[in-house]
């Protein structure tokens, strides 16, 4: 098969890893790739006509989508209108990670516990009822942020700030419409789960690690890292996923005529009173993916085209029960302002000790690896037990280095 990736960060690095695994993998084309992906043909190709036109050119049989942007702008529809297989949902489908109103709304119709929350387009009104609102609260852009559109603050002054950051255009237009929602207590779990419109199936649970300080202190980021599974989702707290939040979500896309053949990222809480919905993606989760396909058995490259097909009611997985641990390295600054172009060494070194190294921000200048964005490496082990993993992680990391190079040192620490 000829294959096409779409995307050029760390869980694009994960899937291309991955798919390269299977036996069905002639050609893997990456638009655009990065550095770490040794096994693929870059395509420079980025608009959605563009990348379709290069599917009909080189017979791709299978797309596979990476970044929520792409989704969003309607490049499933764009494929599925000249009889492209492609993983994914449609525009209308993926609005459920590109507006977070849009996916409040589906939530509560169908009866999907989540968190209490009112939607504003101005901003007067906004810092009005935030004044009738217990803290610490969440506020919300509404629109793609890139993981940095939530605020948990702890003050009203912290609330006030975040609302008027949004109005101001701190995150363009996805910031002129803003969620006020109820802070949800508990501990948090990453459920993915593969949707072909007719049947779902979860994969390993994960759990990621948003702040970026130790001890869950800064600012939100995308990820500084995950792990999988997370003992928080035992067997018992796995069926009520399944029961309120993974079937009713099913549900919801067949009552909605939504056309969704792709994978479905459900953030929950899991609070005094059961699991409750955070957020939804509609994409795999970075740095999610980097850990839980670490943990795959099964071909990918199989359930993918499963997925694109309707055919999961045929699929199965398997898992090594030995859990996965990445830790993102980044550059010093980053979720803010940080400078790119420092070499990286000991990516090799760290191989060597039997992780993988995924790259997520990262090129190639005058023949030397350079940092090229704010997330750089993540650098995934696994152990037979969860410290182990742990442990082969971290070892590998302190192989890695770059001027400012920086990292949490306690991911996975909460499960331990």
């Amino acid at each position: 098969m000829n294959i096409l990736l779409i995307g050029g960060g760390g869980r694009e690095h994960a899937l291309a890893w991955k798919m390269a695994q299977s036996p069905l993998t002639e050609k893997l084309f990456c638009a655009p790739g990065n550095p770490g992906m040794k096994n693929c043909i870059p395509v420079l190709a980025d608009s959605p006509e563009d990348l379709a036109n290069f599917a009909e050119l080189n017979r791709i049989d299978l797309t596979m989508v990476g970044p929520e942007a792409l989704l969003c702008q309607g490049i499933v529809d764009c494929f599925t209108d000249r009889g492209l297989r492609i993983v994914g949902p449609d525009c209308r489908a993926a609005q459920l990670e590109g507006s977070k109103s849009f996916a409040k709304d589906f939530m509560l119709r169908h009866g999907l516990p989540t968190a209490k929350a009112e939607v504003f387009d101005d901003e007067k009104a906004a810092l009005k009822y935030l004044r009738s609102q217990p803290v610490p609260v969440v506020i919300k852009a509404d629109g793609l942020a890139a993981g940095k559109g939530v605020v948990v603050a702890n003050s009203r002054e912290e609330a006030e700030q975040a609302i008027k950051a949004c109005f101001a255009g701190s995150f363009g237009e996805a910031g002129y419409r803003v969620l006020i929602e109820e802070c949800l207590i508990g501990e948090e779990a990453s459920i993915l789960a593969l949707c072909d419109g007719k049947t779902i199936i979860p994969l390993a649970s994960s759990q990621d690690h948003k702040r970026a300080e130790d001890g869950d202190r800064g600012p939100n980021t995308g990820g500084m890292g995950a792990y999988s599974p997370a003992p928080v989702v035992d067997a018992a707290l796995w069926k009520v996923i399944n029961q309120r939040i993974l079937d009713p979500f099913l549900q919801g896309v067949q009552r909605d005529l939504l056309y969704f053949r792709g994978i479905i990222y459900a953030g929950i809480m899991v609070t005094a009173d059961g699991p409750k919905l955070l957020e939804f993606n509609v994409r795999f989760g970075d740095p999610e993916t980097q850990a839980v396909l670490a943990r795959l058995d099964s071909d990918l490259v199989k359930v993918l085209c499963a997925t694109a097909d309707a055919q999961l009611d045929q699929i199965e997985l398997k898992w090594s029960d030995k859990p996965a641990v990445c830790v993102v390295m980044t550059s010093k600054g980053y979720p803010g302002a940080y400078e790119k172009g420092f070499p990286i060494t000991g990516i090799k070194e760290a191989e060597e000790t039997g992780a993988i190294v995924f790259h997520a921000g990262t090129k190639v200048h005058n023949g030397q690896l350079v940092t090229a964005g704010g997330r750089v490496l993540g650098v995934t082990a696994l152990g037979d037990d969860l410290r182990q993993a742990v442990d082969n992680a971290y070892r590998a990391v302190g192989k890695i280095s770059w001027e400012g190079a920086t990292f949490r040192h306690d991911i996975a620490q909460r499960a331990l």
